[in-house]
């Protein structure tokens, strides 16, 4: 029987182009065929990365070989996530240890699989620790949990050891076996990320020694545990891309490599000391590919080092990104993690964190933490992920990118090499130079909502209610900054609720509309959500026709409307067209009313002098500066 599809003519690449010129020539973008009309489709990411509008088996590529063999892009493991899923695993950071308790034994009677606890100072019994859980408290918290059934990771920061201490007390004093206690369990020492927290290098020579007897006492006593937590959210939690978080993880991990390997440990035994932990975010593709990466140049480490073999026990942690979640609008951050936790799930994550809708505004409350379990659990049991191996596999796209990350990663792995390792990096400033102008890039996007954020930037609700949380434990400061994408948004809609509980107004902007409602609407609406976004009301003012009137308006109307209106600001809408003929007249009108700031919604073209000379101060449009349109708003309603 003949294919339906031989019955076709067989399409090339050429005849792709031909048809994609077409098209742009349809939008405006004339002259442009072949390669050119391709590239015009094409997206530019971080790191130089180019996202390609069509891939094909045309594109060369190295074999990523089966699932479970190097260089272990497609898993460290033959069956995948197929027989037993991945680790659930949930981070609790409530200092009061009997809330934890309650909160742990809740989370693991309804499908987490392992607890990661943020651990304070060291203190007495009872006592809360500055950054998390008192280190005394282990046996609260830990109170009737089947200790050989759910793994336990800790995040104790410099008290690593003493942590570890009182971990193994509890163990010990549950009478499990060395080899059993703990299977799974890290102790998450990572003195060079307490380096990129911090700042401060007077302990780490010292906790460095420290890690590496630990180390090498928990690969010969409990092999169930691993003792480093190579922790690469620091870097992205500090704005980092997605090369300068794997290149920085892999720098770290090297240098860990280095110490164990010189207190007696060999190459094999000292990677099987390490978990990486990445954070998974709302681009799945970017996600997913990062996590290939990372067991890809992982492997080559290894092959380079001698023990290729020991690249299939990598352990990849991945976790919710901190940065994408947002205070306002905190329901839509379930769908964030949700997806983030599908590409974590895609990637090969072993184990998946998924922070709390909350997570943002402090500490989560018991429905948020019961939304944060379930998405895996969904994902697993109802939506089936796990039953195939590595499901990007194969994907052209997917494939590409994973290379493309890789190769990116690989460059900034060697430049912090060539700067005498992570620590020197660290210490000289480098690493947060580096992020520091990735981030400010990026700030930009997000300033110009090229990266539109979902009831922040884009489509807020003034009128929401507020989640209130208590405040959940401050970071360990000093270093590496810690960002959110929404933060200069929300900066300004404090300060919009701010003058609503002084004054019971908001700030306002009056927009003008010219014209019919059915002219002006389009761009009225769009200007009520760039303003909105701010946290400034607006109230439309549609123009008053003066039949009467030499100029067409009734200007006596229009300065009545406008101080009925309570505004101090103001942003012409309609078309262009409109525009033409009205623009600057109103604007006349809108200065002599005492409005202090005019906007116009829409790109000025050859008219810009002639706008500005009526009074017209910045304009407004898709692209341009929303952060900046929005402070020079409110400079103008604070002078008022």
């Amino acid at each position: 029987m003949t294919p339906s599809a031989a019955q076709f003519p067989a399409a090339d690449r050429e005849q792709w182009q031909r048809l994609v010129a077409g098209v742009l020539a349809k939008s405006g973008k004339q002259g442009l065929d072949g390669a050119a009309a391709e590239a015009a489709l094409s997206t530019r990411l971080e790191d130089g990365l180019t996202v390609l509008p069509l891939y094909t088996a045309g594109e060369a590529l190295p074999e990523p070989g089966p699932p479970g063999f190097a260089p272990y892009v497609r898993g460290t493991r033959p069956q995948g996530a197929v027989l037993d899923g991945w680790d659930i695993r949930q981070y609790h950071a409530d200092p009061d240890p009997r809330r934890t308790n309650e909160a742990v034994l809740a989370d693991l009677e309804n499908g987490v699989t392992s607890i990661w606890l943020e651990v304070g100072e060291f203190g007495e019994f009872g006592k809360h620790g500055e950054h998390g859980l008192a280190i005394d408290a282990l046996p609260t918290v830990l109170d009737g949990v089947y200790l050989d059934l759910a793994a336990v990771v800790l995040d104790a920061g410099p008290d690593f050891r003493e942590a570890a201490r009182r971990l193994f007390a509890v163990y010990d004093e549950r009478g499990l076996p060395a080899g059993s206690a703990g299977a799974g369990g890290n102790i998450g020492a990572d003195p060079l990320g307490l380096l990129a927290r911090t700042g401060s290098d007077a302990q780490t020579s010292e906790l460095l020694r420290s890690v590496a007897e630990l180390a090498g006492d928990n690969a010969r006593n409990r092999p169930g545990i691993r003792t480093l937590m190579v922790d690469a959210l620091v870097y992205h939690n500090a704005g980092a891309t997605a090369a300068q978080e794997l290149g920085s993880a892999l720098a770290t991990a090297v240098a860990y490599l280095r110490e164990l390997t010189a207190a007696g440990l060999s190459v094999s035994a000292a990677a099987a000391q390490l978990e990486f932990r990445f954070a998974a975010t709302a681009d799945q593709f970017l996600t997913v590919a990062k996590l290939r990466a990372a067991r890809l140049l992982w492997a080559r480490v290894l092959q380079a080092s001698g023990s290729p073999e020991t690249a299939g026990e990598l352990r990849l942690h991945a976790v919710t990104s901190s940065v994408m979640m947002t205070e306002r609008d905190p329901w839509v951050n379930m769908l964030r993690t949700t997806v983030a936790c599908l590409a974590a799930g895609v990637g090969g994550a072993q184990s998946v964190t998924v922070l709390p809708f909350d997570a943002a505004v402090g500490l989560p409350d018991d429905f948020a933490r019961r939304i944060a379990r379930n998405t895996q659990s969904i994902l697993l049991d109802e939506s089936h992920l796990g039953r195939v191996v590595d499901p990007a596999g194969g994907s052209w796209y997917v494939e590409q990118l994973t290379r493309d990350v890789a190769r990116a990663a690989w460059g900034w792995f060697q430049e912090i090499e060539r700067a005498a390792g992570m620590r020197e990096a660290l210490a000289s400033g480098l690493v947060a130079e580096r992020i520091g102008t990735a981030w400010e890039k990026r700030g930009k996007d997000i300033a110009r909502r090229r990266e539109p954020i979902l009831g922040v930037s884009e489509f807020p609700h003034l009128g929401e209610e507020r989640l209130v949380r208590p405040a959940a434990p401050g970071p360990r400061g000093g270093g590496l900054p810690v960002v959110r994408r929404s933060e200069a948004f929300e900066e300004l809609r404090a300060r919009s609720d701010a003058q609503l509980a002084a004054s019971g107004t908001r700030p306002r902007m009056a927009l003008i509309g010219l014209g019919t409602e059915a002219v002006y609407s389009a761009r009225s609406s769009f200007a009520a959500n760039l303003f909105q976004s701010g946290g400034i009301e607006t109230v439309v003012v549609p123009v008053p026709v003066g039949v009467d009137s030499d100029t067409g308006i009734d200007a006596e109307a229009l300065v009545k409307a406008l101080a009925d209106s309570g505004a101090r600001v103001a942003c012409l809408c309609s078309s262009d067209a409109v525009y033409a003929e009205q623009a600057a007249v109103v604007a006349g009108v809108v200065r002599e009313a005492g409005i202090g700031r005019v906007s116009l919604a829409g790109r000025p073209g050859e008219r810009e002098e002639e706008y500005r000379a009526a009074g017209i101060d910045e304009f407004v449009y898709v692209g341009c500066d929303v952060l900046a349109a929005l402070r020079a708003a409110y400079a103008e309603i604070g002078a008022s």
